[in-house]
């Protein structure tokens, strides 16, 4: 198929089309003439998508459908709707999905961590590093401790430092390298810290103190590495699906996951900022870091399950990404 000649021939209709989707009122005969040119356009999608897939024609044509849609459906579901299907159904599907992607990343910085401690720990060279005897004092008997001050402003700043991170994670993977040195270089930092405060005899106050929030917090960035080392492996192999396909499907649906850690990390930022650092008995603040990763867990694994066995997978709804045409009543 010929698409300039195409485009050219089709041009006015769509116009029209476009003129009449964006006013605000209409007379009977404008109605009826809308659905016509709806339709009509929806014709055009699909011959344009099955004879001559051009990226700018098909994008254009799904967002003047969109429009005329709206005009023709009129109201659209109550947002409240939209929220509720994203924190039922399609956040918990998405995070289900990469689910042994997270408990193979998270056993890796475990093990990462572990090896970076115990070296500090144990290497005599590798503890200088991390400072000059006076620094690390100072940082053991003081600055680790007191960084954890109580108070929204300190919540608010881990919040969006870690949001941050874990944006890096998912918005990079496509490099595969992102999420890989996220991954490293957050489990090497936080096992050469704890391997330090071991060195000085202080393990305790690093676990007590990492322990509350840690446990929600870091499981959000093994999460959001799992995301992006998942769209990388997309790209590698993207099975039957075209490239360009698979990675829209999957850039969406793990585009949920990133909205999703931001509530996630501000529960972890809130725990941080109000309970680690608080008067709080220790087990109690333990507990509470237990209760918020054991309800993540059971929101991924039961919500989740429940979802993808109805076939969500976080994706937009089809209609939405544009896989199939709607049609007037």
């Amino acid at each position: 198929m010929d698409l300039d000649a195409f485009t050219a021939v089709r041009a006015g209709s769509w116009a029209r089309l476009d003129e009449l989707a964006r006013r605000r009122r209409l007379t009977g005969a404008e109605a009826d003439e809308l659905v016509r040119l709806y339709q009509a356009a929806a014709t055009d999608l699909s011959t344009v998508r099955s004879s001559a897939p051009d990226p700018e024609t098909v994008t254009r044509l799904s967002q003047l459908i969109a429009r005329a849609r709206a005009q023709i459906a009129g109201a659209h579901e109550p947002a409240w709707r939209d929220v509720a299907r994203f924190l039922v159904v399609s956040l918990p599907a998405a995070l289900y999905r990469i689910r042994w992607w997270t408990l193979a990343v998270t056993v890796a910085s475990v093990a990462l961590a572990v090896v970076a401690g115990v070296w500090v720990a144990t290497q005599p060279d590798a503890l200088a590093a991390m400072g000059t005897p006076s620094e690390q004092k100072e940082y053991v008997d003081n600055a680790f401790a007191s960084y954890y001050a109580p108070g929204a402003g300190f919540a608010a700043m881990v919040w969006t430092n870690n949001a941050w991170i874990a944006a890096q994670g998912v918005g990079l993977g496509i490099t595969g390298v992102m999420p890989v040195f996220v991954l490293v270089n957050n489990a090497v930092n936080v096992g050469a810290t704890g391997g330090m405060m071991a060195a000085h005899g202080e393990l305790p106050i690093f676990l007590q103190l990492i322990a509350p929030h840690g446990m929600l917090e870091l499981t959000a960035i093994f999460v959001s590495i799992a995301a992006g080392l998942r769209l990388f492996w997309t790209w590698v192999a993207p099975g039957p699906r075209t490239r360009t396909r698979a990675l829209a499907e999957e850039g969406r649906a793990l585009f949920t996951v990133a909205l999703g850690l931001v509530g996630v990390l501000a529960v972890s930022g809130v725990i941080e900022g109000f309970v680690t650092g608080s008067a709080l008995p220790w087990v109690v603040k333990i507990a509470i870091g237990a209760v918020a990763l054991a309800a993540f867990w059971t929101y991924v694994l039961v919500l989740g399950r429940r979802a993808a066995a109805d076939g969500e997978t976080g994706d937009l709804e089809a209609d939405q990404a544009g896989y199939s045409l709607a049609v007037a009543a």
